[in-house]
């Protein structure tokens, strides 16, 4: 019984197949060749973190800027004409430097050293010129004890004479000594007046001999008077010094040694040089005819070269300013530009472009790097990073309005908050382009290949 069951089951579903109609294998291949034949085109392409490292993909950021107001000059940087400073020598010496070129230094450090056979002479006449002060100021005191002694004499003589005039004594030997008395005093004035020119003579010496060796030795006057102890005894600060060091006055880098070490140099040779980096101006080129749109504006940016490692966006606001005079010849009229605040890319030779709102007031448009845009065919096209998912980004047909060579106007595809892909974009299009125009989605791996969607 069991038995006929099972085959019954077995007959009816020969028969149920039986029934269907068969597949036609060239119809299955005709299917199947039109899918491949019609995919569906899509503009999304994986862009894995990994291959956005791998292949070095930036983007940036879309801003609104207004691009048919703006003039960009091209130009340089270089240092501004005080940010250089010189050391020269005071005195002719032999010198011993204490930094090397392109080496930091800050305000106090010392620099080099010098000694100087001139330097003991200019000693010898400041401790002259202090004893010449010291012996006319004793001669001085000297002449005023003896004028006052001299009153004083006078005065008791003068009394006597009196008190004896009264008493109609004779008097006339004291009125010969008062007479006598009265005579020196001109001639001890003058000895004063001499002595008093004798200190103001001690006094200019003492005091251009010491203001030379302020100048030489680099330090204030009354630091080189003042008493300090030195090898167990309270001499002069002048008197102590062996070798004058020549100290920095301003931070800065050592720009060029211009003498060996050990070498002898003559005064006022100079020695070595530094600059101060941060002060640098830009200065650019412009069209003589854009003088009447420059005039007035006051601000300015300057905006680095494009460059992989450098965001495009990495400006710095500057004070502008123009030139004194115009080149007739070649129709230009020099722009200066003081940047406001340091960047890594700031330094004198470096090129970079100055850019300036015409008309402060023109509407702002949105924009993307012009380097983010790229000709596929008869079109040009960008990526935008997928706001949605950071590790895609969608091919989108640009819809370009202004351009001003570094900035391009999107007026549809993209708002405000958005990126671009900026480095990498021209790999991405080499993956996706077809033949045709049609885009093709896809995704790339690790190694930086790019495989098409499956459909």
């Amino acid at each position: 019984m069991k038995l006929t069951r099972h085959n019954i089951t077995l007959v009816a579903l020969v028969s149920l197949f039986s029934c269907a109609p068969a597949a036609d294998p060239v119809d299955s291949a005709a299917a199947d060749t039109g899918r491949k034949e019609n995919p569906v085109p899509t503009n999304i392409v994986e862009i894995p973190m990994s291959v956005q490292r791998n292949l070095g993909i930036t983007f940036a950021p879309v801003q609104m800027r207004r691009i048919s107001e703006t003039l960009r000059i091209p130009g340089a940087f270089e240092l501004q004409p005080l940010a250089r400073q010189e050391y020269r020598m005071s005195l002719a010496g032999r010198v011993d430097i204490k930094v090397d070129e392109y080496q930091m230094v800050e305000v106090g450090q010392v620099l080099y050293r010098f000694q100087s056979p001139q330097w003991p002479v200019l000693m010898h006449e400041i401790i002259e010129a202090e004893q010449a002060m010291e012996s006319t100021a004793a001669g001085l005191i000297v002449v005023d004890a003896r004028i006052e002694e001299a009153r004083l004499k006078l005065e008791v003589l003068e009394q006597r004479i009196t008190n004896l005039a009264k008493a109609e004594f004779k008097r006339a030997d004291l009125e010969l000594a008062a007479s006598e008395l009265r005579a020196s005093f001109p001639r001890l004035e003058a000895e004063r007046t001499q002595a008093l020119s004798a200190i103001s003579n001690a006094d200019r010496s003492h005091e251009h001999a010491l203001h030379r060796a302020s100048a030489a030795a680099r330090l204030p006057e009354g630091t080189l008077s003042s008493m300090v102890e030195f090898e167990g005894k309270l001499q002069r600060h002048y008197e102590t010094i062996e070798w004058i060091e020549v100290r920095a006055d301003a931070d800065g880098v050592v720009e060029k040694l211009f003498v060996t070490n050990g070498a002898y140099v003559e005064a006022p040779g100079a020695v070595l040089s530094t600059v101060d980096p941060s002060r640098v101006r830009f200065r650019a080129l412009a069209l003589q005819a854009d003088l009447p749109k420059l005039t007035g504006i006051q601000v300015a940016r300057i905006v680095p070269p494009q460059s992989s490692s450098m965001p495009i966006g990495n400006g710095v606001v500057s004070d502008l300013g123009l030139g004194l005079e115009g080149m007739p010849r070649e129709r230009f009229m020099t722009v200066f530009a003081t940047p406001s605040e340091g960047r890594d890319w700031i330094r004198p030779g470096v090129s970079a472009f100055l850019e300036i709102e015409l008309d402060a007031s023109a509407d702002q448009v949105l924009s993307i790097p012009r380097s983010a845009v790229l000709q596929d065919g008869l079109t040009h096209v960008f990526f935008r990073r997928n706001p949605k998912n950071p590790a895609q980004a969608i091919r989108v047909e640009a819809d370009m309005g202004a351009d001003d060579g570094r900035w391009v106007e999107i007026k549809s595809g993209l708002m405000q908050g958005d990126e671009v892909v900026m480095q990498g974009v021209f790999e991405i299009k080499l993956a996706t382009e077809r033949s045709g125009g049609t885009p093709q989605g896809g995704h790339f791996h690790g190694d930086g290949t790019f495989h098409e969607k499956e459909h």
